[in-house]
């Protein structure tokens, strides 16, 4: 397998700004099983929950937009679901676009605080892990 260009880590660290789910023009993915939850989660069927916060886009899922086309669970800079986030929002920053070169890492520190120089290094094996899951076929850049 060849080495990535990560190998060494890559500097992140959550800063709870919430402009990764802030008007960014992309589809936040939903898994069947991910809005069970959020259902539960609020007390709904999923046919009610589909009905009120899911879109169909081609064969899969998205979460409607907010009012200013941001994620329509984001209330301030704070996630209102966190506990029950899908998989596309755990594993960001580590996706598959914004690993494929630095220049992509580059971009996205453009839109996420928290990509920076001064955070704690997060290891090439941590983010491979993650990255496996998140190329599940979620990806946040297909709108």
């Amino acid at each position: 397998m060849e080495t990535p260009w990560y190998s060494r880590g890559l500097a992140f660290e959550c800063t709870s700004c919430g402009r990764c789910c802030t008007g960014r023009g992309s589809y936040v993915w939903v898994t069947v099983e991910e809005a069970a939850a959020l259902a539960a989660r609020f007390e709904l069927s999923l046919d009610d929950f589909g009905r009120r916060y899911l879109r169909r886009v081609g064969g899969r899922y998205a979460l409607v937009d907010g009012p200013r086309g941001d994620c329509v669970f984001l209330k301030g800079k704070l996630c209102t679901v966190y506990d029950h986030r899908p998989q596309q929002c755990r594993t960001f920053p580590w996706w598959p676009d914004n690993l494929e070169s630095p220049e992509a890492w580059q971009q996205a520190a453009r839109d996420c605080e928290g990509i920076r120089d001064d955070a704690p290094v997060v290891s090439a094996d941590r983010i491979g892990q993650v990255l496996n899951t998140s190329r599940s076929g979620l990806r946040g850049t297909d709108k």
